[in-house]
């Protein structure tokens, strides 16, 4: 499994935004921001801003590609 990169975050005051290869991805405000700053101490940090955004792949994309709801 490819470990994600190029994600980046800039902390401004009571946002975080987020950034993947220089293009803002999304930005968190007031809870979710909070625990985004609490995670990101004690965690990898690229792993988690991945999953913040959806941006990163599950394994499951060729399966789900596959199932009859998706034809």
């Amino acid at each position: 499994m490819n470990r994600p990169e190029g994600f980046e975050y800039d902390d401004r005051g009571d946002e975080v935004v987020i950034f993947h290869h220089g293009r803002r991805a999304t930005v968190l405000r007031g809870r979710r921001a909070a625990h985004f700053r609490e995670d990101v101490e004690s965690g990898d940090d690229q792993e988690l801003m991945a999953r913040v955004t959806g941006n990163y792949k599950r394994g499951n994309e060729r399966t789900a590609k596959n199932h009859p709801r998706n034809r």
